[in-house]
């Protein structure tokens, strides 16, 4: 590949990385919102309709295979692959199978997204961080946190792009893509995990270089107003690498669902699945550890044991919900009284191994009255008793701080609250619509239409398309859910997204899923009985 049409890729990509990416997920929105109601879901949809056939052509004249032009191509936004003019008069779309040029699609996607994403990083370095008057704001120590090491980032995505372009250049028909991926993710995809963990650092610093430095306000907003940068705000840029790891895993994914069963090509998009989902996972836990440090040592300070004191400080532990509850006074027999004192407040911190109930004291304390394992939990809802015993529940612990079992009949401020901590207290319990301990066969499913953004633990943040099983739902406007792609599980609003009606639709989902997962067989064993936390 020459350097040319190196520049020539880079420029002909018309559209930044976050720009395809909003186009593509609500393209997918679209495209499922179609497919659900259709009467037969099983009809093609109209975004993946086979192309018409080009002009036959004669094949007794061997002909060289002619190359793509995607680099010299000044009209390429996002192509699809079968519009390429190469493709298009090769008359190689009336020879393949309407599933090979969905696959040579999905491929392709993956090789234009990486060319829109290094145009995005390469304007992140060139636009903002090498702009001289920010470097003259900035002192070196918070120019490194703010931009970590983004050039790292940069340099493999440069490589990765080469070998993916260079790949397409082969053929017309693309042979895989996935086996690059994979070598990459191996090799050098370490730096994602680098840049990411590095995520709660940078936005704090970002907030405070706004708040302190009038100077630096100041030029970020004139680099946004650029039209390059086409609206898109400066922390749009700094997100990328941790959205491009996380998307590239979902092409991946896409790629698989279309292969051959049992072929080579599903063999090499399996393993680079594995080793993507190994790197999300350890940005996910980079990005999760500094923020759960800070936590912990701010409730150690807070609390005061009345009972025998309880280290609370440990790596392996992290806070899942915590809150206030109205307890109820005096014996079960008095659940029928209706007094006003009958309930009184309570503080609960839920970790992922312990829980600790406790009072409010003055000085924005907690006075620690018990505590017990997690795994000694166990709750029930109560049948409905009128009003004032509406939204109750019973809290077992079958071993407390004094090694006994104790009761706490417990009253949360909606039902959306009080399933929130029955299913935080005792993950494994049964929803409304499944079994944790049984294979998932059908549930809802919704897919998600607005994003959102965890304000709490046992909350799940959404991306635009994310598809989930409905475990649970309130009356109040609630869903708990479990991502098919991660099998993520959390608490989102209902107004979030769409339910998808059509059965066969949801069926396709869960058989999409399974075959993702397939190289671990007890990770799809245990598909709908995962823990979020």
């Amino acid at each position: 590949m020459t350097a040319d049409s190196w520049r020539n890729l880079i420029e002909h990509i018309g559209l930044l990385y976050q720009e395809y990416r909003d186009k593509s997920t609500r393209e997918e929105i679209e495209t499922r919102r179609l497919q659900d109601s259709q009467t037969d879901p099983e009809d093609t949809s109209p975004s993946e309709e086979t192309p018409l056939e080009a002009e036959p052509t004669s094949t007794t004249e061997h002909k060289a295979p002619p190359q793509i032009s995607l680099l010299r191509n000044s009209n390429s936004r996002f192509n699809l692959w079968q519009d390429l003019p190469e493709i298009q008069s090769s008359g190689v779309l009336s020879i393949l199978q309407p599933d090979e040029i969905k696959l040579q699609e999905a491929m392709f996607e993956l090789v234009t997204s990486e060319a829109s994403y290094y145009k995005s990083l390469k304007l992140l370095v060139s636009h903002f961080m090498e702009n001289e008057r920010l470097k003259k704001i900035l002192h070196p120590s918070e120019a490194h946190i703010l931009f970590s090491n983004v050039l790292d980032v940069m340099a493999v995505s440069e490589r990765f792009l080469l070998d993916l372009e260079q790949r397409v250049e082969e053929n017309i028909v693309i042979s895989d893509v996935c086996d690059i991926v994979y070598q990459h993710t191996v090799s050098h995809f370490s730096v994602y995990i680098t840049y990411v963990s590095n995520q709660t650092y940078q936005e704090r610093a970002y907030k405070q270089l706004l708040q302190d430095k009038p100077a630096f306000r100041e030029v970020i907003s004139q680099l946004e107003l650029d039209p390059k940068c086409k609206g898109l705000s400066f922390s749009s840029f700094l997100i990328l690498p941790f959205q491009r790891i996380t998307r590239l895993k979902l092409l991946v994914q896409n790629i698989l669902k279309k292969v051959e069963e049992k072929s080579d090509r599903e063999s090499t998009a399996l393993a680079a699945h594995k080793e993507l989902e190994t790197v999300v996972k350890a940005c996910n836990e980079g990005v999760r550890k500094m923020s759960r440090t800070e936590q912990m040592i701010s409730i150690q300070k807070k609390l005061e044991f009345k009972i025998k004191s309880v280290p609370i400080i440990s790596h392996s532990r992290w806070l899942l919900k915590q809150g206030e509850l109205q307890q109820m006074n005096g014996p079960k027999t008095s659940r029928t009284l209706r007094t006003k004192k009958l309930f009184r407040e309570i503080y609960l911190f839920l970790f992922n191994d312990l829980l600790v109930i406790c009072r409010q004291i003055p000085g924005d304390k907690y006075e620690v009255f018990d505590s017990a394992p997690r795994g000694l939990l166990r709750v029930e809802e109560l049948e409905d008793q009128g009003q004032s015993l509406a939204n109750v529940f019973i809290l077992r612990l079958l071993e407390n701080a004094d090694d006994r079992e104790a009761s706490y009949m417990l009253k949360a401020s909606s039902q959306s609250e009080m399933k929130r901590w029955m299913i935080s207290l005792a993950p494994n319990r049964r929803t409304k619509f499944v079994s944790f301990t049984s294979r998932l066969v059908d549930c809802p499913q919704i897919q998600c239409v607005h994003p959102y953004v965890a304000q709490e633990p046992d909350e799940l943040s959404l991306e635009l398309a994310d598809v989930l099983n409905i475990l649970d739902k309130t009356d109040d406007g609630w869903i708990f859910g479990e991502r098919l792609h991660d099998q993520e599980r959390g608490w989102f609003p209902s107004s979030m997204g769409e339910e998808i009606l059509n059965p066969k639709i949801r069926a396709q989902n869960l058989k999409e899923c399974f075959r993702v997962h397939k190289s671990d067989d007890s990770q799809r064993r245990k598909l709908g009985s995962r823990n979020r936390q």
